[in-house]
């Protein structure tokens, strides 16, 4: 059985940031595979592109442009914020105001973000809510671990049905997408994501949102 639309697939890879020698990004292990319903829109097209046609137990080993993956840094998704938003019981989170922390958020329109701690004044907050990988080409080499045909149920809600914890799975971030209902398996919304608005780190992590708008 190939992998092509509307069949499940079960991939394991390691993902580096420019090239086979490049950084390490992410591992995925027999135990703790991508699985995916095939087609169904919520990978990166040319992840899915690469792996069209393969059969279980082969391997892969290509090369995603940032322009085919998360596109270049925008300067415009790295914004302040006021820093009265971080404000719990009268007092400023310095927990959470760390440079470097990774804090989920949620924009006007309700959406997810993650955005990253990049400054911290008196009176704003400096973060960085572009994709931990815009602007990198990604190097991708794996194996197809298994391939099944989707139920009737899964075509139609476009997403594997299946049970899982958050465990690393796929999502580079935290294992599992933002979404209920049987979504948050095999990276809906992580690493190999479609999605890559402005802004938006396509809804890894498994914490859940503050309840703040940028």
């Amino acid at each position: 059985m190939e992998a092509a639309a509307n069949r499940v697939v079960s991939i394991i890879y390691e993902l580096r940031r420019d090239n086979h020698e490049g950084e390490l990004v992410e591992a995925l292990s027999p135990e703790n595979p991508l699985t995916f319903l095939f087609g169904s829109g919520n990978l990166l097209p040319k992840f899915e592109e690469n792996l069209m046609g393969l059969k279980t137990g082969q391997s892969f080993k290509f090369l995603l442009s940032s322009d085919d993956a998360y596109g270049p840094v925008q300067e415009n998704a790295i914004v302040d914020v006021p820093i009265s938003i971080f404000v719990v019981d009268g007092k400023t989170d310095t927990n959470l105001l760390q440079l470097g922390n990774v804090i989920p958020m949620m924009d006007n329109e309700g959406r997810r973000l993650n955005g990253v701690v990049k400054g911290i004044s008196e009176e704003t907050v400096t973060m960085d809510f572009n994709h931990p990988m815009a602007g990198s080409t990604l190097h991708f080499s794996g194996e197809v671990t298994e391939i099944r045909e989707a139920t009737e149920e899964e075509m139609e809600h476009g997403h594997i049905h299946s049970s899982c914890g958050c465990g690393s799975g796929g999502c580079g971030e935290g294992g599992c997408s933002d979404k209920a209902d049987g979504e948050g398996c095999g990276c809906d919304d992580g690493s190999c994501n479609s999605e890559k608005s402005e802004g938006s780190h396509g809804g890894c992590g498994c914490g859940s949102s503050h309840d703040h708008s940028h």
